[in-house]
């Protein structure tokens, strides 16, 4: 599905779950190719396939959400491959996503135990999406850290999620985990 959006093709995502457009070609649209992006990120997260997730990044990849606040480039793929080897029984779903040629965006949900204390997480997000080079150059995930913390860090969450102190600890822990991940890489 194609919808003009002031001017620029947006091409409006056909899934959930699985990838539904040809390979990407360099005569293909932009617009197409970027679904194709997309959903070529999101395909290789629900196979926790952090190294096809890495490829689909620019090199100088910026990303933020509530928990990991400021990565960029190798950075931010660490955070995947972190993510990806801890979810032993992650489960991705997206859904509801479009792009153009320079923008795209897409809501994904993930199903896990959080290791840090073995609650369940349903945890509902969006992503918003620029493109450069063909790939993706920045990627912001938005949602609810203090639903997530409620599921995640239980009673504590529940009750203090929504506090700057709760946020900043999950902050820093998740610094914290990154920094050692990386290290042991090295």
């Amino acid at each position: 599905m194609a919808s003009d959006s002031g001017g620029q093709r947006r091409i409006l995502l056909g899934f959930p779950g699985a990838a539904t457009l040809p390979p990407m070609s360099q005569s293909q649209d932009p617009a197409t190719s970027n679904v194709a992006l997309i959903e070529k990120f999101y395909a290789a997260f629900s196979r926790r396939d952090a190294e096809e997730m890495a490829a689909c990044y620019h090199p100088d990849v910026e990303f933020s959400d509530p928990v990991f606040p400021n990565l960029a480039g190798e950075e931010a793929c660490d955070m995947w491959r972190m993510l990806c080897e801890r979810g032993k029984d992650l489960k991705i779903e997206w859904s509801r996503g479009e792009a153009d040629d320079a923008s795209g965006s897409v809501h994904w949900e993930a199903r896990y135990t959080f290791s840090g204390t073995g609650r369940p997480v349903h945890n509902r997000i969006d992503a918003r999406f620029e493109f450069e080079d063909g790939l993706i150059r920045r990627h912001r995930d938005t949602f609810d850290l203090w639903a997530w913390a409620g599921q995640a860090l239980g009673l504590k969450g529940r009750l203090l999620g929504w506090t700057p102190m709760v946020k900043k600890a999950i902050q820093s822990q998740a610094e914290k985990s990154l920094k050692a991940f990386r290290s042991r890489r090295t």
